[in-house]
């Protein structure tokens, strides 16, 4: 199985949408080239931020495609397959056609919540079949359960093909945890913009980022800065973002960034329900951050 390095910062795409709530590929497509272009390490498609429970498996299809060819594999691409039903997803990773995808994202099952050695023998199973490398996702706050440090280390050394986890249970002594007792080559990858910076002193390799469909290039800076070291200056940028951390979450993810989007004229400001955009006020704040010319540089 061939490893993979996902230092540094991936981005958890948005699915634009027209104001008939078909999907914007054109917009899609220059979002993609967006993130390729702004220095963006590696992409997620069909991740919570691409509103996926809500894309027919045509529309799924689709995307993937029209991303994997407009990449080219200048980046990596990084694909997000989970349920929880673990029988459907075998038979998924069995059988589907992963033509130009790098490594598999897989999300804790939500809703049945599965005791601990459940999430083990769920990821196990995963694992036993699985074409390509597999990170592991743990976000009790939509799932309604959360992977301890104890299962995720169990999986990361009984199973070579598991090379990472996304971590967003913001639980900063339990993901400490697993980066003080993890495998040399497992990898924790923040799934949280805001504490971002801090994961990264602890021992994370970078983020799978909301924020960074919009500023890239900013946030980016931010991470590789950590990630070099250089605390001082990586502080000061993530300062600058404090502010939008919140605005970015406080009507539900991807409300925050596609309306952020919108207002950089790169989507419409649809969103699927039971989703909804962000309130007004949420809006005028985060256009206000925006005008602001420090979160830029």
């Amino acid at each position: 199985m061939i490893r993979m390095n996902l230092r540094g910062m991936g981005v958890a795409l948005v699915t634009p949408f027209k104001e008939d709530e078909s999907v914007d590929y054109d917009a899609l497509m220059r979002l993609t080239e967006y993130q390729i272009q702004s220095g963006t390490d590696y992409l997620v498609v069909l991740g919570t931020t691409a509103e996926t429970p809500t894309l027919t498996e045509e529309e799924k299809k689709e995307i993937v495609s029209r991303i994997v060819e407009r990449v080219r594999r200048r980046v990596p691409v990084i694909m997000g397959v989970g349920g929880n039903c673990t029988r459907a997803l075998v038979d998924k990773l069995k059988h589907d056609d992963f033509k130009g995808i790098d490594a598999i994202l897989s999300v804790t099952p939500y809703y049945n919540k599965p005791s601990q050695e459940g999430l083990y023998r769920h990821y196990k199973a995963l694992a036993e079949v699985t074409p390509l490398p597999l990170v592991l996702y743990n976000v009790p706050g939509r799932t309604g359960v959360n992977m301890t440090a104890e299962t995720t280390l169990r999986i990361a050394r009984e199973f070579d093909v598991v090379i990472a986890v996304k971590e967003a249970s913001g639980n900063i002594i339990q993901i400490n945890d697993i980066i003080k007792h993890k495998p040399a080559d497992f990898q924790v990858i923040s799934g949280d913009d805001a504490i971002t910076f801090p994961l990264i002193a602890l021992g994370a390799v970078g983020v799978i980022s909301v924020i960074g469909n919009a500023l890239p290039n900013e946030f980016g800076r931010m991470v590789k800065l950590a990630l070099a070291g250089d605390c001082e200056n990586a502080r000061a940028i993530h300062s600058r973002f404090t502010e939008l951390f919140e605005l970015l979450v406080v009507d539900g993810n991807p409300a925050g960034v596609k309306s952020m989007l919108n207002m950089m004229g790169f989507i419409e400001n649809k969103l699927r329900l039971p989703l909804t955009p962000t309130r007004i006020p949420t809006g005028e704040k985060i256009r206000d951050v925006l005008r602001n010319p420090d979160i830029r540089r």
